[in-house]
Order: structure tokens, then sequence, then C-alpha cells
């Protein structure tokens, strides 16, 4: 496998030729903030907090997916990228439904402990919290459309690892939603297996286990690696 070398932070390090840049810069310890971005899954580039800046570039790049170069020289964590990322964490509270302390996840949110440690104390945006419906008709799961960013985590899981393809994104911008088939309520889907792979990859509250209460949801990722590491090596648990 061919190695290219970057510059990162000043410092000169290797990386696969295939890897993006993301990859790259966790591979040296480097923290970089993601939401869209699980393991195991495609890269979606759509939340754009992994931004970083390229030498000799004027715009700033989402490293999920962005591939590693010979010569790259990046910096990830200036100025103008720490405010780049408060302002879309910002976006995103303002977006939809995110009040904490009424949340299952609360506590325990990806969303909620990105805006803390990129210290967004307050958001400088009109909220628009659009009263949208909650789908309760699963058996197992709630799916509460106002808490959802839109990572498409649950999606990608759903497609990629379970293999139901039961979960879709439908609408665009304001109106974009995660759907259950063809736009249906999510218990009369004749597609999902109820394996509830997507509640747990979800990173906020917007799927959830019934029954669940405020700050009571806590998500498990690793079993994606397990799965995807005993598929690579032929090795399946049927149990």
């Amino acid at each position: 496998m061919s190695v290219v070398t970057l510059t990162i932070n000043d410092k000169l390090v290797s990386a696969p030729a295939n890897a993006s840049l993301l990859n790259a810069m966790q591979e040296q310890g480097i923290d970089i903030p993601t939401l869209c971005h699980l393991k195991g899954l495609s890269e979606r580039g759509g939340c754009r907090l992994c931004i970083v800046e390229l030498e000799g570039s004027p715009r700033l790049f989402a490293s999920c997916v962005t591939p590693v170069a010979e010569g790259m020289v990046v910096r990830t964590n200036t100025e103008r990228v720490l405010k780049y990322r408060q302002m879309m964490v910002e976006l995103l509270m303002a977006e939809r439904n995110h009040i904490c302390a009424a949340c299952v996840q609360n506590g325990n949110c990806e969303l909620q402990s990105l805006a803390a440690k990129l210290a967004v104390t307050s958001v400088r945006y009109d909220y628009i919290c659009p009263d949208l419906p909650m789908d309760a008709s699963h058996e197992r799961y709630v799916m509460d459309h106002n808490r959802c960013i839109l990572c498409g985590r649950c999606v990608r899981v759903c497609d990629e690892v379970e293999g139901a393809h039961t979960l879709d994104m439908g609408g665009r911008g304001i109106q974009a939603r995660v759907i259950a088939g063809m736009n249906q309520p999510w218990g009369t889907s004749r597609s999902c297996t109820g394996c509830g792979k997507c509640v747990q990859v979800c990173p906020v509250g917007a799927l959830f286990k019934k029954g669940s209460s405020g700050g009571e949801m806590v998500k498990q990722h690793d079993f994606l690696t397990w799965i995807l590491d005993g598929r690579e090596k032929k090795i399946y648990h049927w149990s």
C-alpha cells in the first residue's frame, strides 16, 4: 500500500494514500469533532464539524470526505475553524427543539457534549423550533423529528449494516425528514427488522427506546465495529 506524507499542525506525518484526512488525523490522536461520521459507516460530509484549513486554499474542507495528498499542509484548530464549528452547532441548536432538560438523552448526547466542548453557551440565531410529529407507531422505538439533526447515521446503518433499507431522507431543506418505507408510519413498515441499530447510532434523542425518560437513554456504538470486524473475518454469530 502506497503512503503519502503530509503536515498536520506543523507536524510531519504519513498516512495510507487511500485514507481520508479525518482518518489520518485520528490515527495521530488529533481530536476532531464530528456528528455525521461514525466508524464503520460510509462518509456523508453533512455536519461539516470536521472542517480544516488547507494551505493554499481559501475554503474550508470537510476532512471526512477529503482524501490525503502528498505535501498537504493542514491546520485543524485555527481561530477561523473554531468560529465556523461554533456557528454550525448554533445552527443545529436553532433549527429544531434541543431543550436538553426534557430529552431522554440529556447527559449522553453528542450534540450537547460538542456544544460544551466548543464553548457554545448561547445561540445567536432565531430559533425555528417547528412543531414536528413524533412517530411512536413502532412496537419498541420512537422517532422524534423535533430532535433530529439529519446526520443520516440511521439511514446508513439500516442500508449498509442491517441491509433492510427501511429508512431514508424525505423532503428538502427545512422540510427534510427521516422517513420509513414510502413515508409511512414506522410501525407499519414491513421491511423493518426491529434490530434497533438505527437507535443505537443516533447521536441525539431523535431515536430512542419506548419507556425511556429524561436522561435515561445511553447508546452504544461499539456493536458496529464488532459486526463489521466479524464479517471481515467471516465469523458469524446467530444468537
